[in-house]
């Protein structure tokens, strides 16, 4: 099949195909007239890492689960490389979590002290560009 017809069938555009190719995560084999030519499997692994992608698990890490599914497994999770990416996947996210939660605690110090310093009325002047003539004058 054509490079079209497996972003169609896989659920995923044309260049997203194009680059899981020029990352070298699939490969496919050219035709006489220069075409690339796609068999039913790359449908399974254009998914796959599609769906990875949506976890968080970037395409250079897919390699696992595409080598397990090419192996023959069922899922491209039943080998043990995999186990150990989603672990690794894990411990990235539980570390971008945490570094949410310390900018939303500072986010949210920062914003009591300035609504217990804020003036009623206040226009906010400070945040509106000066003139010329304002900023010869200060």
């Amino acid at each position: 099949m054509r490079i079209g017809e497996l972003a169609m069938r896989a659920g995923v555009t044309v260049k997203a195909v194009r680059y899981y190719e020029a990352t070298g995560v699939i490969h496919a084999e050219r035709s006489a007239n220069g075409y690339r030519d796609y068999d039913e499997a790359h449908v399974g692994l254009v998914r796959e890492i599609h769906e990875l992608g949506t976890l968080g698990i970037r395409v250079g890490e897919t390699r696992p689960f595409l080598d397990c599914l090419l192996a023959g497994n069922g899922r491209a999770d039943d080998c043990a490389d995999s186990i150990s990416t989603y672990r690794a996947a894990l411990v990235e996210t539980d570390e971008r979590i945490s570094a949410l939660l310390a900018r939303r605690e500072a986010l949210s110090a920062l914003l009591a002290s300035a609504e217990a310093r804020a003036e009623p009325g206040c226009q906010f002047a400070a945040a509106r560009p000066r003139t010329p003539s304002q900023q010869g004058a200060s």
